[in-house]
């Protein structure tokens, strides 16, 4: 959270230092685009996704092991005012998390300490979309939504569990999401970079079929939270 807090105020500070300069009188782009009442485009970018659990009783936390995964979907947006559209941005999302147990004696081997999850992530998500004033060529804004997720790589109906090696989670999790981001209108299309916090809102854990399992008996709730760093052209 500290991570996206200090990226966000960044880009916060860079803006107001910029205010002044981004103000002066130039030849705007495309000064039609955002009149239209829909507009299409399409994304790609990176994402670095983690969990935050939850235990009943106190213990040695699980350590996640991140990896850079990516992002690839498209855009829709109707606008609603001058400053307010509707927005969704459907999209696939692939990432990595490798949890780490603390030794525990009731792991057989050293290997039971680590359990790979990769997620193959459908998302859905509805968002409102706040803009502020177009500055010439401009124009920041904020978002904030919620998505439907399907994950792909869940493995929530396997039989199996941690004790054959497969570690599962739930295929339809819930997130709410946040983003600021910058629209640059270029001469044929506007280009936007833009930084996105995800976060779940239900619990993704699948547990093991025995209460006193290793991996999963301690756990209340297991979290996704993530940022994503996207790049868009519409």
């Amino acid at each position: 959270m500290r991570t996206y807090i200090a990226v966000i105020a960044l880009v916060l500070s860079f803006s107001s230092v910029n205010a002044q300069w981004l103000s002066r009188p130039r030849v705007q782009n495309d000064q039609n685009f955002d009149k239209k009442p829909i507009s299409w485009g399409y994304y790609f970018g990176l994402n670095s996704m983690d969990y935050n659990f939850d235990y009943q009783n106190e213990q040695e936390d699980i350590q996640v092991e991140k990896s850079v995964g990516f992002n690839v979907g498209l855009i829709g947006d109707l606008r609603l005012s001058e400053f307010v559209s509707l927005r969704t941005e459907p999209g696939l999302i692939y990432t990595q998390r490798n949890l780490m147990y603390a030794p525990d004696p009731r792991f057989d081997d050293e290997n039971d300490q680590l359990r790979e999850v990769p997620s193959t992530y459908i998302y859905l998500p509805l968002a409102l979309k706040f803009n502020t004033r177009r500055l010439n060529n401009v124009r920041p804004y904020v978002q904030f939504g919620v998505a439907t997720v399907t994950n792909l790589s869940s493995n929530e109906d396997n039989p199996d569990d941690n004790f054959a090696g497969q570690f599962r989670t739930t295929s339809s999790p819930f997130f709410y999401e946040m983003a600021i981001g910058v629209e640059l209108y270029l001469y044929y299309f506007k280009f936007i970079p833009s930084i996105k916090g995800v976060f779940a809102a239900s619990d993704e854990l699948v547990r093991d079929n025995r209460p006193n399992s290793p991996w999963t008996g301690n756990i209340t709730k297991m979290q996704t939270r993530g940022v994503f760093l996207n790049f868009t052209f519409q």
